[in-house]
């Protein structure tokens, strides 16, 4: 029997840098470096990545608590609105 992982939503993202592909996500719920991210939007946005580092204030922190909002690179092109998930 194999056991679903269950997903909480933690956050959103709220602007994507494009030339640096570094997505700001505003978050719903604590998140730590090295935590596995699902990020879901548009017709075919839905990826999974660890959190290799963030920044708050071009800051790099270890961990960020509900409210912060911070910077992950990000493999592949996101948007405002997309939902970020653990």
């Amino acid at each position: 029997m194999v056991k679903e992982k269950k997903e909480k939503q933690i956050g959103e993202v709220i602007h994507f840098f494009s030339n640096i592909k570094v997505a700001v996500i505003k978050l719903s719920a604590p998140l730590l470096v090295g935590d596995t991210i699902h990020i879901v939007g548009g017709e075919d946005t839905d990826f999974e990545q660890p959190v290799k580092s963030m920044q708050v204030d071009h800051e790099k922190i270890g961990k960020a608590k509900k409210g912060n909002e911070v910077g992950i690179k990000v493999k592949k092109k996101v948007r405002e609105g997309y939902k970020v998930f653990k």
